[in-house]
């Protein structure tokens, strides 16, 4: 009995995402691309927020926060899963399956959070401009910015506290390439069902109430939007429509993964490239592209550089 209460698996071996040799190289040559795209946009805006005073506000202390948050989360598996393409025997550590793990669900809690924030930073804005200095003060965004890692660390924490206990004594096989927590908890030697149905309900239900609050509430700001005049509401819209944009592209994968009652493994796969290496590649450029401020301030931030390199 205390053999089976203990783990003995070592490590975890991933299938993968494909046996095809041009399927494999064609993975590779696009999620080097992207997950190399995806860390230098993000460098940049973070860079480009620190250095150029003038987008020194809340919007874009929370974007540049929201950067960093991308920048650790396509690094979480996104280069093992790089590395391990052409490898014939992909495999991770117990600790590594298990910071995996933790990373990816802190990380999502906390961007969650600021999505919120950042809702609640443009309602400010739009719906009382005169009272925005004194509510979105950098008290206010500090807070903010502490509660969303509490809520990130507490919410990994709390599930991760179930699964590191659970008795891992034979089977280690991974249907994926990374370690997803819902498949972890089906390869221990006991009966899982309600550990795995408490799991995907409460990431399922808070993944899909936060959508829903944040999907009302831009609703909410879109309507206080069109009562303004035309030059504003076009400001506003234009800022809006990249939020809501990172907003289901955040969120649909995540719901999809933890409401689905019918796991379809091909699709489940496609989704979590998606979240893993595209979705927070697509985040600076939906930011960069859609947002005009941003954009004069990389263009401030190259005119300095050039400036530098010529008196240097």
């Amino acid at each position: 009995m205390d053999e089976v209460n203990h783990s003995v698996v070592a490590e975890f071996v991933f299938l993968g995402l494909s046996d095809s040799w041009e399927i494999q190289l064609l993975l590779f040559l696009f999620s080097s691309v992207v997950y190399v795209a995806s860390i230098l946009g993000n460098l940049l805006i973070l860079i480009t927020v620190i250095f150029d005073s003038h987008l020194h506000s809340p919007m874009y202390f929370l974007l540049a926060n929201l950067s960093f948050i991308d920048m650790g989360g396509s690094s979480i598996a996104a280069p093992k899963m790089i590395c391990d393409l052409f490898r014939n025997h992909k495999v991770i550590s117990f600790g590594g399956c298990v910071a995996q793990i933790f990373f990816t669900h802190a990380l999502g809690g906390v961007e969650m959070v600021l999505l919120i924030a950042m809702a609640f930073d443009r309602y400010v804005a739009i719906c009382k401009p005169l009272h925005y200095l004194t509510i979105m003060n950098s008290r206010m965004c500090i807070l903010l910015l502490i509660l969303a890692w509490i809520t990130g660390i507490t919410h990994s924490g709390v599930q991760l506290a179930f699964v590191v206990h659970l008795p891992f004594c034979g089977p280690n096989v991974l249907d994926n390439f990374f370690c997803d927590l819902s498949q972890i908890i089906q390869l221990a030697c006991m009966d899982t069902y309600r550990l795995q149905f408490m799991v995907n309900a409460n990431s399922g239900f808070i993944s899909l109430i936060c959508f829903c609050v944040l999907i009302i509430s831009y609703i909410f700001i879109l309507v206080t939007v069109q009562k303004q005049s035309s030059g504003v509401s076009s400001k506003a819209l234009s800022t809006l429509a990249a939020h809501i944009t990172v907003v289901f592209l955040f969120f649909c994968p995540l719901i999809f993964f933890y409401t689905w009652p019918h796991p379809i493994s091909h699709l489940d796969k496609f989704l979590a490239i998606f979240d893993a290496v595209i979705t927070p590649f697509l985040n600076p450029v939906i930011y960069t592209f859609r947002n005009k401020e941003m954009k004069l301030g990389m263009r401030r931030m190259y005119s300095r550089l050039v400036l530098l390199k010529k008196f240097s």
